[in-house]
């Protein structure tokens, strides 16, 4: 057993399918393994659903709906704040189990336990805060109500980079709103879906509610399980994260019974580090925005852009810090720095490096693959780059900062606007009135200013263009679950 996941956590994760509130094999009773990215080891076979699978899971969805939608919104509040509780009570165990399959620290593994708790307890709120409207219309001849009712049987499909905080931006708001759910977790990830699951299985359970309000399907062939389900009329809803390619596919799918959907799309997030910036505070945020769980996260610092005067300072600080990285296994004392979490993942960072470094690009530090079991790559710098390179234009998603120099304000927004993305952006400035122009200019869903982190349970999270549609997270994501209806009485 891997050195992150003690036995009395493994004994307890479930790798079956849950449909109808009990867990089961596969149908065709096939599975797949999960790997730990730190060794490459199995740590578990998991049941691989069909399609036939899917659609089980769909009706135990659908026929749950009735009964829960008519739950008292008090008693959705109070399980979600159950739920809450149990993640806080086994949160040990929880990122420990994160850290196995997914490869990250186990401080960051705590840290996404506490981020994904924190949306079952602000949607436990939300949950009897629906807002509606009663009034009499203006002409006088009658009155005017706005109801607000749950959007019904809900696809989840979550990604691997974050497995726990993924499915508690999803499914908190879902079950708020009164929505019935089928989770399909990342194949690469689907362990810590399972484990959260179990907690929500037994909190309905405990309350008498249909086991079939959440359902979960792992398997190794994503479209097996979403094309009977978006071709289902039963289904009402569909919310996924990763990444733009994959979102265009299933939003076609979609379309075919007009689905409202949610959709968490790629990134390619500039970094503006303005003259007037605190440097300091700077390289502080660019860590957090880039290297966290090795930069393979949505919103993780993919075009380092730094004024001229500055960008040798900068760059020099920033080789500095990455320096002082550690990489090694999650589980291991003092690691900063994981795994990737695929071998795949490892060539294509290594590509796109050697790629640069081809076309002119300068290596401060790493550019390579360590000498050690696992999937690793090391924490890389790298200065003159350009932005016609691919380092530039693609999505990372790995330890790599690429800084390229601008001159002017209005340049500097020209390039961080030059991307068909649009999910999140940062700046360092000590400039308020210049921090709200880029507010304005910035073609983002989300900006942080003097801030590496946006992320937080209380706040919209969501992009523009090919970043994505919908917003999760604050009083916006439960609205994702929720259909409007105007009553002229």
């Amino acid at each position: 057993m891997t050195p992150s996941l003690p036995p009395t956590v493994a004994a307890h994760v479930p790798t079956g399918l849950l449909i109808g509130g009990g867990w089961r094999p596969a149908s065709g009773g096939a599975t797949f393994p999960v790997h730990d990215p730190g060794t490459t080891e199995v740590l578990f076979d998991v049941a691989d659903a069909t399609s036939d699978d899917a659609v089980a899971a769909l009706t135990a969805a659908d026929e749950a709906f009735a009964a829960y939608r008519s739950s008292a919104p008090s008693e959705r509040s109070e399980l979600l704040r159950a739920v809450y509780d149990a993640i806080r009570a086994h949160a040990e165990d929880i990122a420990a189990l994160v850290t196995a399959e997914g490869g990250k620290p186990l401080a960051e593994a705590r840290a996404e336990v506490a981020y994904a708790a924190d949306y079952f307890r602000w949607f436990s709120g939300e949950a009897v805060r629906f807002d509606g409207l009663a009034r009499r219309a203006p002409a006088g001849t009658h009155h005017q109500l706005v109801l607000r009712r749950p959007v019904g049987p809900a696809l989840l499909i979550t990604p691997w980079n974050f497995p726990i905080a993924m499915i508690a931006r999803k499914v908190a708001p879902a079950l708020a709103a009164g929505c019935t759910a089928i989770v399909k977790p990342a194949r690469l990830a689907p362990l810590t879906t399972a484990l959260v699951a179990e907690i929500i299985r037994e909190e309905l359970a405990r309350r008498d509610l249909p086991g079939g309000v959440l359902n979960v399907v792992p398997s190794s062939s994503a479209r097996g399980v979403s094309e009977p389900l978006l071709a289902d009329p039963r289904l009402r809803k569909l919310s996924f994260t990763g990444s733009t390619e994959v979102g265009r596919t299933l939003l076609a799918g979609a379309a075919q019974n007009v689905l409202r959907t949610s959709m968490e799309l790629g990134g390619n997030a500039p970094f503006l580090v303005f003259e007037d910036a605190d440097l300091d505070a700077a390289v502080t945020g660019a860590i957090a925005a880039k290297m966290r769980n090795s930069g393979q996260t949505c919103v993780a610092a993919n075009r380092f852009l730094v004024h001229a005067k500055v960008a040798g300072e900068f760059t020099e600080r920033l080789t500095e810090a990455f320096a002082t990285l550690v990489v090694g296994h999650g589980a291991e004392p003092g690691v900063t720095v994981g795994p990737l979490i695929e071998g795949a993942a490892v060539e294509r960072v290594d590509e796109l490096v050697a790629g640069a470094a081809g076309a002119g690009a300068r290596v401060r530090i790493g550019g390579e693959r360590p000498h050690r079991p696992g999937w690793f790559y090391a924490p890389t710098v790298l200065d003159r780059v350009t932005p016609d390179m691919p380092l530039v234009t693609e999505e990372i998603f790995g330890p790599v900062a690429a800084v390229l120099t601008f001159g002017s304000e209005q340049e500097a927004i020209t390039m961080a606007n030059a991307t068909p993305f649009g999910l999140v952006a940062y700046a360092y400035t000590g400039d308020l009135s210049r921090a709200l122009r880029l507010a304005e200019a910035l073609d983002t869903g989300m900006l942080g200013v003097n801030r590496g982190m946006v992320s937080d349970a209380t706040a919209p999270f969501g992009g523009v263009k090919s970043s994505g549609l919908g917003r999760e997270g604050g009083a916006e994501g439960l609205d994702e679950y929720l259909d409007t209806v105007y009553v002229a009485v």
